[in-house]
């Protein structure tokens, strides 16, 4: 089972269309998901500040600002 996680924040359209991009597709691949809110860790706020949402497959970057379905699960095959 592949480890995702997404850095967002609270207001971000981007983060919100990621996250429902990622609902949709777990019956379709193994993955599990977790978001963590950049805001909340000062670190973690400057060092993805500028590119929420910031998506990783086991502990891989792999998406930045845009995720696509098809893109996610390509990458998501291509990391097994």
């Amino acid at each position: 089972m592949h480890d995702v996680v997404v850095y967002s924040r609270q207001g971000c359209h981007l983060c919100d269309v990621v996250k429902e991009t990622l609902r949709k597709l777990q019956d379709k691949a193994d993955y599990r998901w977790r978001e963590v809110d950049i805001d909340a860790d000062p670190e973690l706020q400057q060092k993805y500040n500028d590119e929420v949402p910031v998506v990783l497959i086991n502990g891989r970057k792999a998406f930045k600002y845009h995720m696509s379905a098809p893109d996610f699960l390509r990458i998501l095959a291509a990391r097994e």
